[in-house]
């Protein structure tokens, strides 16, 4: 059996399969035509072939940095095996899963007290509906859930998470405009500790015109969840828009310089055709992705499968049904 027919194997039995084939339909579209034509059994793997592969997988938001180590390791076990370009299409996916490794996904429950979630980004990203679905995901899964509108330097940002939390049925502790987000975190987290809250998902200023402010910032917060809460923040999550391609990359390492980024949530998967990104990011910043955002709907919001994901991009729909 090989890769891609093991890939399917797992991937059919997935419950969220449609939502992972229909986000990922633009880049699967983009990518579809371009491999079969690559992989062709009359075509040779000459110079000319490697950098037509090189240029398809940039221009799916793979960096060079990425798409050249990859391709390297590809070569490398293509010395030791003869095999049909079919065969040699399922060992380059074989060794871009290799490649990606693996990254813990789950969020690991405080055993004492509640769980902090500190999510960052910039303003634009997703972040605050991202917070919305984490929310209703964790309420679904029968945790106490509760949220924090640290974002306090836009009004609306406080306005629209409060609304959010209305909707799902779960407290928002906000403060008022311009007021320090380290207050509000402290009365998020005692008012956590005081109603048994399991899970409390924070939101912070997503400002990345001045980076020693962002810093400080996010540095104080830490300091004030660490004294209310012990162990707290338990995880920071960055939020990145997918569709700014090569631009999130360097937002991700702005504030992976301003605090401990532990996974990366890549919203609106499904507007953008170049889904390479999830790789780039992964190996130029050590960091995984843990959840994608494959739509508008809370459910939409999906925990990261590479199985799914380089599945749906390399295969998609047409070889499901």
């Amino acid at each position: 059996m090989g890769f891609l027919d093991q890939l399917k194997d797992k991937f059919i039995k997935k419950p969220d399969k449609d939502i992972y084939l229909s986000g990922f339909e633009r880049s699967n579209r983009l990518l579809r035509n371009r491999m079969s034509n690559l992989f062709d059994e009359n075509r040779q793997r000459d110079e000319d072939w490697y950098e037509e592969l090189m240029m398809i997988m940039v221009e799916s938001d793979i960096s060079v940095i990425t798409a050249n180590n990859i391709i390297e390791k590809f070569k490398k076990e293509l010395r030791y095996n003869e095999m049909t370009m079919n065969d040699s299409k399922q060992l380059l996916i074989s060794v871009m899963s290799d490649h990606y490794g693996d990254f813990p996904l789950d969020l690991m429950l405080a055993l004492n007290g509640p769980t902090v979630v500190l999510v960052v980004g910039v303003n634009g990203s997703g972040k605050t509906t991202t917070i919305a679905k984490l929310a209703q995901k964790y309420k679904n899964e029968g945790l106490s859930v509760a949220v924090a509108a640290g974002d306090t330097f836009r009004a609306a940002a406080i306005e629209q998470l409060n609304t959010w939390a209305q909707r799902i049925g779960i407290p928002c502790v906000a403060g008022k405009p311009q007021q320090d987000p380290a207050s509000v975190m402290v009365d998020a987290c005692r008012y956590a500790k005081e109603n048994n809250i399991d899970v409390l998902l924070c939101d912070t200023a997503g400002r990345l015109q001045n980076k020693t402010n962002l810093m400080n910032e996010l540095a104080k917060m830490f300091r004030v969840i660490g004294r209310e809460i012990e162990g707290g923040p338990h995880a920071v999550w960055l939020v990145l828009d997918a569709t700014t391609g090569q631009n999130g990359l360097s937002q991700a390492k702005v504030f992976m310089e301003a605090t401990e980024v532990g996974g990366i949530i890549l919203t609106k998967m499904d507007g953008t055709a170049r889904g390479g990104i999830v790789l780039t990011i992964k190996e130029e910043t050590g960091i995984g992705v843990i959840f994608l955002g494959l739509g508008e709907k809370p459910d939409d919001l999906r925990p990261f499968d590479k199985d799914s994901y380089l599945y749906s991009l390399f295969e998609g729909k047409d070889h499901v049904r």
